[in-house]
């Protein structure tokens, strides 16, 4: 049979364990995707909406689209992640 002060120890000896794979567990980075942009080749005009701007993209095989200023007049531009 185990001596008391083995039994003891067994419990403290798992707490230590569990907490070192749960700091592990804790330590995981996570690395945000990058975004591309591209100009939108079928959007005509000046870009005033972003969902129409989106609706654009969408048709060029691009999951979203933004309007953003290019020198000055805003222009359609299409997203994904690269």
């Amino acid at each position: 049979m185990a001596s008391p002060s083995r039994t003891a120890a067994t419990p403290a000896v798992l707490l230590l364990l569990l907490l070192l794979v749960a700091t592990e567990m804790g330590t995981t980075k996570v690395v945000e995707a990058r975004t591309c942009l591209s100009q939108s080749h079928k959007f005509k005009g000046t870009c005033l909406s972003d969902s129409n701007c989106a609706g654009v993209c969408r048709t060029e095989n691009f999951p979203d689209g933004e309007c953003n200023s290019h020198r000055l007049e805003r222009k359609c531009f299409c997203k994904r992640t690269c």
